[in-house]
């Protein structure tokens, strides 16, 4: 199964958990608060490639570090704990791929020494969000009244699956031998991350979302990479997307 075939698996598990639990709550939204959210949101993810793997290659390849950043999509359930506090359970999907060539080398015919880099994040997080202002007001026993603007801040931990990916041709330095390969690492790592976003609300049940975060991790370079360092996994990225309150 591919990422993103993956990916919408996942996404499809969270948002169907979140009407399970507004039918157990047996209280619409406009009878009284929100127990929770859920929401799709989209990006771009800003890879930090701050490693000697990613130096290596941005010297050795005509890429730069920009190369390793990506548009990203993903989702998430938020329950609320108090008034201003959330359990949020989300994952994002990331993945970028580009052309690239050795910068000073070329084989036997004089023709350029060609190869694919791919360099996907996957994490799939908890995190705590705290509202700094009101979400909203009840009016009454019954009806509740969302507020304009919700900002709120939050930290959060989980695990990242990623890969790093080179595929096509490349040149052995001791023999100055061109040869076909695949290099990969690839696998599960611990992550954690800082946010802070704004909610604008839109319609009572429904509201818009934009977020920066922080995300950090790193992880060993595996068997195909030997003599790096970790590789650097950690970047930050911007989101906006919509909101269903429930």
């Amino acid at each position: 199964m591919s990422g993103a075939a993956r990916l919408a698996v996942v996404v499809a598990a969270l948002v169907a958990a979140a009407p399970a639990r507004a039918q157990d709550r047996g209280n619409g939204f406009l009878f009284g608060k929100p127990s929770g959210s859920f929401g799709i949101h989209g990006g771009y993810a800003i890879a930090s490639a701050g490693s000697d793997l990613f130096s290596f290659t941005t010297e050795q390849l005509t890429l730069n570090r920009g190369s390793f950043n990506a548009f990203s999509i993903g989702a998430e359930v938020a329950f609320s704990l108090k008034p201003t506090l959330d359990l949020v359970v989300g994952t994002t999907y990331a993945r970028t791929s580009h052309p690239s060539e050795f910068r000073d080398w070329v084989d036997n015919n004089n023709l350029p020494i060609q190869q694919t880099t791919s360099f996907t994040r996957w994490p799939v997080t908890a995190s705590l969000k705290w509202y700094l202002t009101p979400r909203g007001r009840s009016l009454g026993k019954f009806a509740w009244v969302p507020a304009k603007y919700a900002p709120y801040v939050g930290l959060g931990a989980g695990r990242m699956w990623y890969s790093f990916a080179q595929e096509g041709d490349f040149i052995d330095y001791d023999t100055k031998n061109v040869f076909g390969d695949t290099f990969k690492s690839s696998g599960w790592t611990a992550t954690a991350h800082a946010l802070a976003g704004v909610e604008y609300s839109l319609t009572p049940r429904l509201a818009l979302s934009s977020e920066a975060r922080y995300q950090y991790a790193n992880a060993s370079p595996g068997v195909d990479f030997v003599g790096f360092h970790r590789i650097d996994l950690s970047g930050f990225a911007a989101t906006v997307g919509l909101t269903v309150r429930y």
